[in-house]
Formats: C-alpha cells, sequence, structure tokens
C-alpha cells in the first residue's frame, strides 16, 4: 500500500496548461484538470492548492494509527485519515489498513473544490487513483486502459488517441472513483494481477476495493515469487506478510482461474454496494464484471488490456 513520509521539500505546484495543474508533495504526485468557466476553474484550482498543502503533514502526524490494521478501538483525527478509516473499515474483519486507500482518499479531499457553479468536469488523478467531478447533464469523463503504464506521459495531450482499451463515465452514472491495484504498480499486492480497476462511488471506496480485489486474483504456483513486505520496504504497513515481486508466465487455465476468483470477490462486494464495475487484467486475459444497474458501462476493450487514468 502507499504510504506518505515525512516530507522533504515544500509542496509544488506547476501549471501544465490553461485547464491542468501539476501539484506534488514528497511521495503525493497530482494532476488536477477541469473544465468550464475560466474565473471558475482558476478558481477551484486555487483553492484545491490550498487544500493540497497541508494534507502530507496532517497524513504523517497520524501515520503510525494509519499504519495499523483497521478496528473499532481507534479512529483518526483528521479528515482525510478518517476517509480512508472508513473506506477500509467497510472490508473489515479481513487484514487491511488505511494505507489501501490512501491516494483515493486524497484524490477526494481535493475534489470537492471543483463542486461549485460554473465547472462542467473536473478530475484528480492521484498517481492513477482518480476523483471525478461531473456536473448534472450531458457531462462524462473517458477514461483510457494502458496495457503497459509506462508508455503513458501526463505531459501529453493526445493520450487517450494512443490506448489500449477506453470507457466512458457519464454524469447520470453514480460513479466518482477509479482506481487500479496490482502487483506490478507502486503498491504491494498479494495477488498476481497486473491491474484490477475499480468504478466505485468515491475513490476513497475504489481504492480500497482495488486493493482487496487485486489480491483475490490469485493462484497457487511455487514459481510465483513471494517476500515479507517488510523485507522490501522495512516500514511498511503490511510487516511480514507475504507480498508478490514477480510472476513468471502461467498456463492460461491458472491466469482464468486466478482472475475468476477475483471475479467472485469483485461480485461479492458489488452486491454489497461497494463497488459499481471491475475489470481486471492477468497476462493478456481480462475479465469485466458489469454493472447490475441499467445504466450500461460503454467501453471499447481489446485483448490486452492494463493500467489506468483519465
Amino acid at each position: 500500500m502507499r504510504e506518505p513520509r515525512v516530507r522533504t521539500m515544500t509542496a509544488q505546484r506547476t501549471a501544465l496548461d490553461k485547464d491542468r495543474w501539476h501539484f506534488n508533495h514528497g511521495p503525493i504526485d497530482i494532476v488536477a484538470e477541469a473544465y468550464g468557466d475560466p474565473y471558475a476553474v482558476a478558481a477551484a484550482h486555487d483553492a484545491a492548492w490550498a487544500r493540497f498543502a497541508h494534507v502530507l503533514d496532517e497524513l504523517v502526524q497520524e501515520l503510525p494509527l494509519l499504519r495499523l490494521p483497521v478496528t473499532d478501538k481507534m479512529r483518526p483525527r483528521g479528515v482525510v485519515a478518517r476517509r480512508m478509516w472508513d473506506a477500509c473499515a467497510a472490508f473489515s474483519p479481513m487484514f487491511i489498513t488505511p494505507m489501501a486507500s490512501v491516494a483515493g482518499s486524497v484524490a477526494q479531499e481535493l475534489i470537492a473544490f471543483y463542486d461549485r457553479p460554473g465547472i462542467e468536469r473536473a478530475w484528480i488523478n492521484n498517481g492513477g487513483d482518480i476523483a471525478l467531478h461531473l456536473a448534472p447533464g450531458r457531462n462524462s469523463a473517458r477514461v483510457g486502459v494502458f496495457a503497459d503504464i509506462a508508455r503513458f506521459d501526463w505531459r501529453e495531450n493526445s493520450g487517450l488517441l494512443t490506448t489500449d482499451g477506453q470507457f466512458e463515465l457519464r454524469a447520470d452514472q453514480p460513479v466518482r472513483g477509479v482506481a487500479t491495484s496490482g502487483w506490478r504498480g507502486r503498491s504491494f499486492s498479494l495477488g498476481i494481477a497486473d491491474s484490477v480497476t475499480v468504478l466505485a462511488a468515491t475513490a476513497a471506496q475504489a481504492d480500497a476495493a482495488a486493493t482487496v480485489i487485486a489480491n483475490a486474483v490469485d493462484v497457487d504456483d511455487d514459481a510465483i515469487r513471494r517476500r515479507p513486505a517488510s523485507e522490501c520496504k522495512d516500514d511498511s504497513d503490511l510487516g511480514d506478510t507475504l507480498v508478490t515481486v514477480d510472476v513468471p508466465t502461467l498456463a492460461p487455465s491458472q491466469v482464468r482461474s486466478a482472475l475468476d476468483t477475483g471475479a467472485i470477490c469483485a461480485k461479492v462486494l458489488q452486491k454489497g454496494g461497494l463497488v459499481w464495475a471491475v475489470l481486471l487484467v492477468c497476462q493478456g486475459q481480462w475479465k469485466l464484471v458489469e454493472p447490475l444497474c441499467s445504466k450500461a458501462l460503454k467501453t471499447e476493450l481489446p485483448k490486452t488490456v492494463g493500467s489506468v487514468f483519465a
């Protein structure tokens, strides 16, 4: 799971163009994008930036508690920390710490500043975990899917033209959060998924659910390499829990079995109202857990898909 460290520098921001800003503070790396009335967009960016400058320090103050498994005995004080805690508490009693929801919770904190008159749509992309604002009406956002996230450069404007797949989110759909988890990402995973992308009501909820479902995409094979998280990162919130560090090419039947297991987990969470739709990817195979409601998800998916950005 991603976790903030004590800052080594002050927060910084850079304008990418008239609609987009890059915010950075230690491990938190965000692209904020909005469309609508130019004055409203500028005001929202300024308000989000003012809040962003304090988020990391607040999280660091409660970091020891945020690294512990979620229980009913203790709860953090900060707004973002409580959001992390609440999002992960929905998955109790399974082992999960609030750090499973940190990126989505930060993105969700900032997107609130774009919910104002004059802004049609906006998103906060926190390393691939995304919070959305879509004003009522015909507003929508396209989310691109990459087989290789290294190909994506957020400084380019043409990214969506070269994706491996896409799906569209509309204002009338109950989705305002998108998150991705998998063993290849910057977070530790217990499973073998290249990526599990979750669409949910909030970014915090999507982030926690993506972690849980990605952990479930698994199969027994001695060739899969795992190590204690503490050996991979000495301050990991996972302690000595075994995490996946390498997955060799598996038999197609093994991959299908792992994806089926993950899809079962996704459907259980979907029935519990914790996710809206889920895309699971492993070694060139994918499964899509579609929405239960009538507001169908418009997708364009190829044979090979992977990580996500907005």
